[in-house]
């Protein structure tokens, strides 16, 4: 689904009533936004599909940046070296708008009769030639909102079934105005809204893809947020309250035939996530005013108006200015995806391994640090202050300070205690299964043998008649050497911390 489509041309009977127009963005953050494209590049639109994608994932700031400034992703990634792979063909597109003009032939009649069987409550059926159609052509997307919200404040006044074929809605997102245009906005004689969504993916035996109806659910949230928008306005200016209803006609074709059929989808759901989402995006404006002055995202085309000059050096230094928020849900979501996984396994990042990952591990920040915790280590750099917190330290206190960060209760030691319990319990269960060579460690952190013997026993508590020991002697001996020092030292050190 397109933002706007090209301008056609104005009504000559168009009345003189608007809707307030929506907030524009200042002269210098409109300023900024181009300098962060480029000289003459033109910014690219938002759609449904983006702000969706963009509100799963509003700790973004790049993304919201990007969006925002209407840069061309796309181009950038491919610019950067990781283009994206993913898109829509050529022939889903043509079959979609195939499917979208047989629903709507004579005047939407396919379509009404769907939404009358599924959403029509006791209002009167749609009879054929009595559903009205309103022009919404204009000048420019900003004329053709401000048709729209008339004819939606009209045909509700009417009291009629009403079919607005590819309005165009607004909604600020991140202090910017996006336009966005779904399918079609049915209004019902009691004054309702409803969004209708009609995609090309069918709906076999009344059910379709689960990912791809919460996708589109996702998108007509959008819309409806977009929509209350303009019902706020004519709740204002008529006194009249409208109802956005948050279930939407999804239409698709049935089974494998061309022939359209429908469902009501519940949004609910996603239409508190969405706006809780878009809530929480940062500013354009604050996030612009963050970067170094020189920063821009300028491809600095050739004359062929696809092949960018710019390096891929000073490209990645303008984008690794702002920072991301990467999960693997962004591959299926964000042209930038690519490149902001290398930086992050480059980086170690635990970001890397998923949202659910990042929330268990806690104050763990990289796989090093992970990785250390589990085998009761500091990584590189944590040793080298603890030494130097160590030369500093009364005597007494060197031993339990690994303890003691545990027991303070930093944001690590939940994972810390679970990455250990968890490590202990593996090599357990290695010994038990016969495999402690293939990477077993002990209780006491020495490795074991094939048989979970240890490797320090068989040297030294052999027998005294020169033969090796068998497996439960090497056992017995290893457990009789480790005790004593267990019980001195480490049992010292737990009572030096009480």
């Amino acid at each position: 689904m397109n933002v706007f489509r090209d301008s056609r041309p104005a009504a000559a009977d168009r009345p003189s009533e608007q809707p307030p127009p929506l907030p524009q963005p200042t002269t210098g953050l409109r300023q900024r936004l181009g300098e962060l494209r480029g000289p003459g590049v033109r910014p690219r639109p938002l759609d449904a599909r983006a702000l969706a994608a963009l509100a799963a994932n509003p700790g973004c700031r790049r993304r919201a940046l990007l969006d925002g400034a209407g840069i061309d992703k796309a181009a950038l990634a491919g610019a950067l070296g990781s283009p994206a792979a993913f898109g829509q063909s050529q022939f889903a597109l043509a079959r979609g708008n195939s499917f979208e003009a047989r629903v709507k032939a004579d005047g939407g009649a396919d379509l009404m009769q769907l939404l009358y069987e599924r959403m029509g409550g006791a209002a009167e059926a749609p009879a054929p030639g009595r559903v009205a159609v309103p022009d919404l052509s204009a000048a420019g997307p900003e004329g053709r909102a401000a048709r729209t919200a008339l004819a939606l404040r009209e045909a509700t006044a009417a009291g009629g079934w009403s079919l607005l074929d590819h309005p165009l809605i607004t909604l600020d997102v991140a202090g910017s105005p996006a336009y966005l245009e779904p399918d079609a906005v049915v209004v019902h004689p009691d004054g309702g809204w409803t969004v209708v969504e009609i995609k090309s993916f069918p709906m076999i035996d009344g059910s379709a893809d689960p990912a791809k109806v919460g996708a589109a659910a996702r998108q007509a949230a959008v819309y409806v947020l977009a929509l209350r928008r303009v019902a706020a306005q004519v709740l204002a200016s008529t006194g009249r309250a409208v109802a956005v209803r948050d279930q939407v006609l999804l239409v698709c074709p049935k089974d494998f035939a061309n022939l359209p059929t429908a469902e009501a989808v519940d949004i609910r759901k996603q239409l508190s996530t969405t706006a809780r989402q878009l809530q929480r995006l940062t500013k354009v404006e604050e996030i612009a005013g963050q970067l170094p002055p020189a920063t821009t995202f300028d491809l600095r085309l050739a004359d062929d108006g696809k092949t960018a000059t710019r390096s891929a050096a000073e490209l990645a230094e303008a984008v690794e200015s702002v920072d991301a928020a990467y999960a693997p849900e962004c591959l299926a979501a964000c042209e930038l995806a690519f490149h902001c996984r290398g930086r992050a396994r480059a980086a170690g990042a635990v970001e890397s391994l998923g949202r659910g990952v990042r929330g268990e591990l806690g104050g763990l920040r990289t796989v090093e640090e992970v990785l250390a915790a589990a085998v009761d280590e500091a990584p590189p750099a944590a040793r080298t202050e603890s030494a130097a917190d160590t030369d500093t330290a009364p005597q007494g206190t060197a031993a339990c300070s690994a303890d003691a960060d545990v027991q303070a209760g930093s944001p690590d030691a939940p994972a810390t205690e679970a990455l250990r319990r968890a490590a202990t319990l593996r090599a357990e269960a290695l010994t038990a299964a016969g495999h402690g060579a293939r990477g077993g460690v002990g209780r006491d952190g020495s490795r074991t043998g094939d048989r979970g013997e240890s490797r320090t026993g068989d040297r030294t508590h052999g027998r005294s008649d020169g033969r090796s020991g068998g497996p439960s002697d090497n056992r017995s001996a290893s457990r009789s050497h480790d005790r004593p020092h267990d019980r001195s030292d480490g049992a010292a050190e737990v009572q030096a911390c009480r």
